[in-house]
């Protein structure tokens, strides 16, 4: 498989974009934990506190993470379609 430069994460992260603002990080990890072992579910804020209606799942494994993309692309999470892919940037 094709790897983008995976941060500090190892490729273990997704990024999960389009999520209702009603999301909560347990509903995503929830939603999550289909494809593997969640670690760590994180749903963005802005200052103001509001969701961004994007979050981050870090995963036990790196294969984990990529059957996510895989199966949970395109599914839905409270009414909304969200979009897995990897997380591209290295946080923290």
């Amino acid at each position: 498989l094709l790897r983008l430069g995976g941060g500090g994460g190892g490729g273990r992260r997704v990024y999960v974009g389009n999520l209702s603002w009603d999301c909560k990080w347990q509903d995503l990890k929830d939603h999550m934990r289909s494809t593997g072992e969640v670690l760590h579910a994180d749903v963005l804020h802005g200052p103001d506190g509001r969701s961004k209606g994007c979050g981050l799942v870090e995963y036990q494994s790196p294969d984990e993470a990529q059957r996510a993309i895989q199966e949970l692309n395109d599914t839905e999470l409270m009414g909304r379609m969200v979009f897995v892919r990897e997380d591209r940037e290295a946080r923290g």
